[in-house]
This record gives structure tokens, sequence and C-alpha cells, in this order.
């Protein structure tokens, strides 16, 4: 039986067009290759400020 692999990220939510994603760090290209079905579970640590409070 082969053991699960584990890695622990913090990241920042990133944009591309309308979409917000995760980017996963170029150290891991070789442990989670492209297709590579993953767990992931997310906990907010700071919400980011919402464009009408950054005007004020």
């Amino acid at each position: 039986m082969q053991t699960q692999k584990q890695f622990n990220i913090r990241k920042k939510i990133a944009k591309h067009g309308c979409n917000s994603i995760i980017v996963i760090p170029k150290l891991l290209q070789g442990e989670l290759p492209p297709k590579t079905i993953v767990d992931i579970s997310i906990i907010v640590l700071e919400e980011a400020k919402k464009k009408e409070e950054e005007g004020k």
C-alpha cells in the first residue's frame, strides 16, 4: 500500500481573469504533476479588504 503524501502550504489567493485561483509552488511541481487529484482544505487566516473599503 502506498503512503499518502501530505504538504502544508500557506498561499495568497491570486486572480486570473474573473477567477480566484491558488497557485501551486514550482517546488512541488515534481510531486504534484498535472491531473493529480488532491484534497484541499481551506482555512481563512486573513480576509482581503473589499474595493469599497480601500477607497475610504
